[in-house]
């Protein structure tokens, strides 16, 4: 019988969905912000959740999602054989 050979292993699809999450988070923290009117400011755009703490968040979720991508497990390397 054949054996089915997977390209990631359940470490890869963990990650996957962490990255994912850090990137959604990054996102829905980044939203908000503007005014109904054009002509009043909303200082609020301004807000340090929205300058560093988003922004912080896109870059790790992509980094996550980078080492998800590239992450091979010990065990894959030795014996030749994906999990």
């Amino acid at each position: 019988m054949k054996t089915e050979k997977y390209l990631f292993s359940k470490v890869n699809y963990i990650l996957m969905v962490a990255g994912l999450l850090l990137i959604g988070i990054g996102y829905l923290l980044m939203m908000g912000g503007g005014s109904e009117d054009p002509n009043v400011f909303n200082p609020e755009i301004f807000n340090s959740t929205r300058i560093k703490l988003a922004p912080s968040l896109l870059v790790l979720g992509f980094a996550v999602e980078i080492v998800a991508i590239m992450w091979r497990s010990k065990s894959n390397t030795s014996q030749g054989e994906l999990e």
